[in-house]
């Protein structure tokens, strides 16, 4: 089935303080030491699509998400990114540029449009595994964004409120975003303004090892 990942209307900040791998980013080199990231970045996992529930929805950059174009969404690669996806099922290919934030799902690395799903013939199946490869990147005058720690998403306020306690006590920078899906309200508790992406895994370590969460690193393109 398609992974559900809306582009949040708007947010709500409670608090505020102070390399191939399978199902986790190779490390790159520090993104303010590297100009040529994301150009080379290789990352392995399970890929997944979403279509017709969030055509016509505005993404991650402004565009109009068009479930016929080969577009894609990832959770930290640099918006403007183009990426190879080589299916290692079907051994097709499709190139498509990252124009979203998603999935956002344990587990998954990628979700492309229903066109790119198609192209790698993964419609009927909902995930298959892959190989990304980014061979372009075109830049954004506002730059990156800064990466986050997303540890939680919860239908009830104080049950994500109650989470944002417990972890504030060890990360006090972080604020819970109020995303609004067809099917309901979300609060998403979110840690952390970190510049690499080896400096927000290690807080993925600790918070999972800490509290027994399954965090997963975000891009904040706002």
């Amino acid at each position: 089935m398609p992974s559900t990942k809306p582009t949040p209307l708007f947010i709500i900040v409670i608090g505020v303080g102070a390399f191939i791998y399978d199902g986790c980013t190779t490390a790159p080199p520090p993104i303010d030491r590297f100009p040529g990231y994301p150009i080379g970045f290789v990352e392995r996992g399970m890929a997944s699509w979403y279509g017709p529930g969030f055509h016509g929805n505005k993404t991650a950059n402004g565009e109009r998400y068009d479930m016929h174009k080969l577009t894609a969404a990832h959770r930290t690669l640099p918006l403007g990114s183009v990426a190879v996806v080589h299916s290692l099922t079907s051994g097709r290919h499709v190139t498509v540029r990252i124009n979203d934030r998603g999935p956002f799902a344990r587990g998954r690395i990628l979700d492309l449009s229903l066109a790119g799903a198609q192209a790698l013939g993964m419609v009927g199946n909902g995930t298959d595994r892959v190989e990304l490869r980014v061979v372009d990147y075109n830049s954004r005058p506002e730059g990156m964004g800064v990466l986050r720690v997303q540890v939680g998403a919860f239908a009830d306020l104080q049950n994500a409120r109650a989470l944002f306690a417990q972890v504030q006590r060890e990360f006090p920078d972080g604020r819970i975003i109020q995303v609004d899906f067809a099917e309901g309200r979300r609060y998403r508790v979110q840690i952390g303004r970190f510049l690499t992406e080896p400096e927000a895994q290690l807080a993925v370590v600790r918070l999972d090892h800490i509290f027994s969460l399954q965090s997963f690193v975000v891009r904040d393109d706002g």
